[in-house]
């Protein structure tokens, strides 16, 4: 085994070598950007004299859904700037008025709504940017993306800041004005070019288009290419970059379940202070935060064996946060962040919410090479539940390497404090330290990442190690991948998110791209990916003892997309599962009911999925599976159904059955899941939104209403109700809890 990683590694560092080549084969375009001191204001009319003397980005190409053509509507984009702020004037041409958007709510998504957005990499070195958007209707959104924007999930909406922006409507076209305070983001001080891209969705002439031409075969926020963005005279220093964010919330709730009828009130306040080191490095420190999700998670059918995971949303640890979140993969992730303020009952085994008394947190640039994350927290302690007082510490680095490459550090620490008196079984400490090679060459073809992580514990475990490894090569008509890991049983990660443990995991895959000319269709994919997975037979008190094989998956894939947004897909997968632990797929069995540990299972099934024009006011998508199921089979359709009025908002309905029909003693079982949800927005500053989930896995149907007030940049008010039902048929929907919560936070800028 080890001589065969040996070669995977040589051949790794083989394909770096060999792509060291610039993939630039013409100039890179540059924009000028003009000191003004004229007062811009934000009316969608670019009246003042100083836009008459830029010189706008111009000539876009379409990207989609051909990149071989200019595009049919064109963008002129300027830039003026200020000792504050920086500000982008923004003309959008179209062949008509009628311009689309799913709401007039903040972050809005990009393929539904007539919109254009401005890549800024302020550091200049291909890794991560700032991204503000607008729509024709003068909603805004911002987003990091880091590592590159290489994958879709280097794109994270859930940044918030203070920045302002307004649109209108003209003849065939709409005229956005940006004001972008130098203090909402960060750069070196000194600097006197950045790099830029935009991007913009034209509905109606169904086409996403691009200032620096970007080939279909790489995302749309990809790094690799961009023009410069030069300023006049180099960029000093923003001034004095001080924030607080102070809340107050007020809550009541009842607990049905344990017969408290009288509802339990609760009074709390905090906050948040950002500071800005400098131009490049931001200090968060927050006190006794508001942790509590005013946006519920959408939940989900679990048919499978492991844990789910959740994505972060909470803004302290937003910013920055690749560098504590992007080592490993979504299966051996070392730091996961909604560990922190989570906490296990010692008696039940069951997660439960731990306060956090404060955080701190110091992220960002130290030099054009070198960043680094500092971070420490401490929650509080829980005598009731037997839970002691931790502190978390997390440290990393990462310094850029070659032109786009990188080698990153990462070192945590969960700390309980006096954790004697809370017993014997809990360990005082878990460690951690990794290190990672990220590798991007210059023509994007080669890419790749090597990682090696040791837990450090107080019970001393074997093993307590892991690796991960992929590399790959993509080009425009195919993709071809190799990624392996191997985690080790002591492997135990208490900050991470490592649903498995004492198993290698082997995940090759090609992908074919065509693109077809002068066709309905804009690409073709087809794509073969296998997952295997070995146990090493080092865990002790388990079934296996040696090396084997325990799970398997093939899988073929052929998508279908269209000009007009519609797409179709085909998935036939075939598993092969050795079951470690007994386990009941539906998870309402009666308790003596479950496929015992030690089985072997093969079984093979078919998914096929449409979505209709997202362009449309009505649309809809329809995913259905049918095939074998363990011992069994399974028949399921999942079905969403979306009603877009514009501007004001969204109605949708999402709808999940499967039909579980298992051999004896199993019952045969169906599974719903029923969402409607309500997105409503009055103006650009009031929004309701109204989510309602019917569970019966759960036997749950809960309610939650918000209402969000924004009632001045970066603050809110919000109003949340949440409701809980039994739905089981002999409950009658008896009511579980109920709560209501006020919360108010104010940006203060000093």
């Amino acid at each position: 085994m080890k001589s065969y990683q040996n070669a995977l590694v040589l051949l790794f560092c083989s394909s770096v070598v060999l792509s060291q080549q610039n993939y630039l084969e013409e100039s890179i375009p540059n924009l000028q950007v003009l000191q003004t001191s004229e007062n811009i204001v934000l009316d969608g009319a670019l009246s003042e004299e100083i836009w008459k003397s830029c010189t706008p980005a111009t000539n876009f190409s379409q990207y989609w859904p051909s990149d071989t053509i200019p595009a049919k509507g064109q963008t002129e984009v300027s830039f003026v700037y200020d000792e504050e702020n920086l500000y982008v004037g923004i003309i959008c041409h179209s062949i008509g008025n009628r311009f689309i958007t799913e709401s007039l709510k903040r972050d809005y998504g990009f393929r539904n709504t007539d919109n254009v957005s401005i890549m800024l990499d302020t550091y200049a070195d291909n890794t991560n940017s700032f991204m503000f958007g607008v729509n024709a209707f003068g909603a805004i959104r911002e987003a990091n993306i880091t590592n590159g924007g290489r994958v879709r999930n280097d794109f994270d909406n859930s940044w918030d800041n203070k920045w302002y922006g307004n649109a209108k409507i003209y003849d065939k076209k709409w005229i956005a004005e940006l004001k972008i305070p130098f203090k909402a983001i960060r750069f070196t001080e000194g600097s006197d070019q950045w790099r830029i891209q935009i991007y913009r969705y034209d509905s109606q002439h169904n086409e996403m288009t691009t200032w620096i031409h970007l080939p279909r075969n790489l995302i749309l926020m990809n790094m690799s290419y961009m023009g410069n963005l030069n300023w006049e005279k180099p960029l000093e220093k923003p001034g004095k970059n001080f924030t607080v964010i102070p809340y107050i919330i007020g809550s009541s709730s009842s607990n049905f379940e344990d017969e408290i009828k009288d509802p339990t009130n609760k009074f709390n306040f905090g906050g948040d202070i950002k500071l800005g080191i400098n131009s490049s490095l931001n200090l968060d420190l927050t006190i006794n935060p508001d942790f509590s999700q005013v946006e519920v998670d959408q939940q989900v059918t679990n048919l499978d064996r492991f844990e789910i995971f959740f994505p972060e949303r909470r803004q302290f640890f937003i910013e920055n946060a690749d560098l504590f979140s992007k080592f490993g993969n979504r299966q051996l992730n070392p730091f996961f962040s909604r560990r922190i303020g989570v906490a296990i009952d010692t008696s039940t085994g069951v997660n439960i919410q731990n306060p956090v008394h404060y955080g701190a947190r110091l992220s960002g640039k130290v030099n054009d090479n070198l960043r680094i994350g500092v971070m420490n927290m401490q929650t509080a302690s829980d005598p009731q539940n037997d839970v002691p007082i931790f502190n978390y510490s997390v440290i990393a680095a990462q310094q850029n390497v070659f032109s786009k490459s990188n080698i990153a550090f990462i070192a945590l620490n969960k700390q309980a404090l006096k954790p004697e008196n809370f017993g014997g079984s809990l360990d005082p400490y878990n460690r951690l330290g990794g290190i990672e090679y990220r590798y991007f060459s210059e023509n994007d073809k080669w890419y790749g990442k090597a990682s090696l992580m040791k837990v450090f514990s107080s019970s001393e475990k074997e093993n307590d190690w892991a690796n991960f490894i992929r590399f790959g090569y993509t080009i425009r008509k195919f993709t071809i991948e190799w990624e392996h890991s191997l985690i080790g049983d002591g492997f135990d990660a208490e900050l991470g998110f490592v649903p498995r443990r004492d198993i290698y995991s082997i995940s090759p895959q090609v992908r074919f791209n065509f693109f077809p000319q002068n066709s309905p269709v804009s690409r073709y994919n087809l794509s073969f990916n296998t997952n295997q997975v070995y146990k090493l037979g080092k865990e002790l008190g388990t079934i296996v003892n040696d090396f084997r094989q325990i799970d398997a998956n093939y899988q073929a894939r052929f998508d279908i997309e269209f000009n007009s947004t519609a797409r179709i897909n085909t998935r036939l997968s075939y598993s092969n599962i050795f079951l470690l632990n007994d386990f009941d797929p539906t998870r309402v069995q009666e308790d003596d009911v479950f496929l015992s540990s030690g089985t072997d299972y093969q079984f093979t099934n078919l998914t096929l999925s449409y979505s209709s024009d997202r362009r449309k006011s009505l649309s809809y998508m329809i995913n259905s599976t049918i095939g074998q199921f363990f011992n069994g089979n399974r028949y399921g359709i999942n079905t969403t159904l979306n009603y877009r009025y514009t501007p004001y908002g969204n109605v949708s309905l999402n709808i999940n059955y499967n039909r579980i029909n298992l051999a004896h003693p199993f019952v045969p079982t169906d599974l719903w899941l029923i969402g409607p949800k309500f997105d409503l927005s009055f103006s650009k500053k009031l929004f309701l939104t109204t989510f309602v989930q019917y569970n019966n896995q759960l036997d749950n149907l809960n309610i939650n209403a918000r209402l969000q007030w924004r009632y001045k940049p970066a603050s809110d008010l919000f109003l949340v109700y949440t409701d809980n039902y039994l739905t089981d048929q002999f409950d009658q929907f008896a009511v579980r809890n109920r709560a209501i919560v006020l919360k108010i936070n104010y940006w203060l800028s000093i």
